[in-house]
């Protein structure tokens, strides 16, 4: 059974389609509201945090609205980032985490995403059976059993607190200057003061939302600007993140984007020479083959998911294992936080530099990413790629060309009609030149 409305990562879209409307979002704020209204003893509650799209304030109005129909309290934390959200959750021993946001999304789409009690993600029967109830007509509780709704006035502060928490007390990273890109999103009060309180010089840019420039040209997305205001200000390094803060990438001082591959690579590196014990690392069909081979050197295992951020955190999980992510910079640490986190990502990758004594350059130079081309091909309908022998034979080609620090994916896009195919190798012009060669055939085969 498929669900019609929940994705990967939430429910998303642009605002004012379905089922990005405020009488949807009512409604699923009723249904999640029935749903976690019979978990617990007592009255229950549900925190409420979005980014800082101007949508977010018409949707938080609807959701409150449906939420207290249902009898369920709410807690109001205002712009807050992603992960934020999942820690408030667990520690104020809310039901359910809901978080009004489109990630990297621009300021047209917003969505939603849900955690559990324990700072999760929903799990699929909880997702199901509030998707059942959104057939249902909202009923309202009688009114003295309404919810009520109240602001968490500190709830900045406690983040904060438990973001420095992560790296332990003693930590600091006085001298250290960084330039901060927070993308205009959810991060612009957080960030800056987290990495200052720990002693660093910052430069923040990207910390002015006004409800429309959400990750325009900035941010993890975008980290150009970030790399040229690194070389602008002279910093040590720089770091972005993106709309609700669950991503980050990096700049070292020479203006290099540090993607995140080599900050997963970092973190793990670190992990490994102080015998900390982690596993090993997931990482997805979209990581790089530099990656699995500079963790190999480290003799640390290394898996692969499809891409999105659920299956690496199941594949985690299912095998014990502490650290995860994509090259987008969506990183897990689940020794220290339960979801992907930038800041907490941040962090752990300046603990590195600090613990190493060695700047970023040095430390994302000891993983070698080889080059990748992408050729993306549109399609009218799904393609059953492993049951095409003409390209199967061609991809089987390409990869006996390519050698073992080679590989080919062909992967259907999971947001619009394409098929991406991918070509990953030790030289550029050759990984090109075969990634436009295999999509010819494939262009043959399945093109609209």
């Amino acid at each position: 059974m498929n669900k019609r409305f929940f994705g990967t990562d939430g429910i998303r879209g642009t605002v004012g389609r379905p089922p990005i409307t405020p009488d949807f979002m009512l409604k699923l704020g009723w249904a999640a509201g029935k749903v976690f209204a019979n978990e617990g003893n007592g009255r229950n509650k549900i925190l409420i945090g979005k980014d800082t799209r101007i949508s977010g304030y018409m949707f938080e109005a609807a959701l409150e609205a449906g939420v207290t129909a249902a009898g369920v309290d709410i807690n109001l934390t205002g712009p807050m980032p992603t992960p934020a959200i999942a820690y408030l959750t667990r520690t104020l021993r809310a039901q359910a985490g809901i978080v009004i946001s489109a990630s990297h999304n621009s300021f047209e789409d917003n969505g939603i995403k849900f955690f559990a009690s324990d700072g999760t993600k929903l799990p699929d029967e909880v997702e199901f059976a509030i998707e059942d109830l959104l057939d249902k007509d909202v009923s309202t509780v009688s009114p003295q059993s309404l919810g009520k709704a109240s602001r968490i006035s500190d709830a900045a502060g406690r983040y904060i607190e438990f973001c420095k928490s992560t790296v332990g007390s003693s930590l600091k990273f006085n001298g250290l200057k960084i330039v901060v890109d927070c993308a205009h999103g959810s991060t612009y009060h957080i960030a800056p003061a987290v990495f200052e309180e720990l002693g660093a010089k910052v430069k923040s840019i990207g910390v002015s939302p006004d409800g429309l420039n959400i990750n325009e040209n900035s941010g993890s997305t975008s980290p150009q600007s970030l790399a040229d205001a690194v070389l602008a200000e002279e910093a040590d390094l720089g770091i972005a993140f993106d709309g609700d803060g669950d991503r980050v990438v990096m700049v070292d001082h020479l203006g290099n984007i540090v993607d995140g591959d080599e900050i997963l690579y970092v973190i793990a590196r670190d992990r490994r020479r102080q015998s900390i014990e982690f596993g090993g690392v997931v990482g997805t069909a979209m990581s790089n083959l530099g990656l699995e081979l500079a963790l190999d050197a480290l003799d640390v295992p290394f898996v692969r998911t499809p891409v999105g951020d659920r299956y690496v955190m199941k594949e985690m999980l299912e095998r014990g294992w502490d650290l995860g992510g994509e090259n987008s910079g969506h990183i897990i640490c689940l020794d220290v936080t339960t979801t992907g986190d930038g800041i907490v990502s941040a962090l752990q990758a300046l603990a590195a530099i600090a613990n190493c004594e060695q700047p970023l350059c040095d430390l994302r130079s000891k993983m070698r990413k080889l080059p990748q081309s992408m050729v993306n091909i549109k399609v009218a309908n799904a393609v059953d790629i492993a049951q095409n022998k003409t390209v199967q034979s061609a991809v089987s080609d390409v990869e006996s060309r390519l050698g073992k620090n080679g590989r080919v994916l062909l992967r259907p896009s999971g947001t619009e009609p394409v098929l991406r195919v991918m070509v990953e190798g030790e030289d550029l012009e050759v990984v090109d030149k075969l990634a436009h060669e295999l999509s010819e055939v494939v262009a043959t085969e399945f093109a609209s």
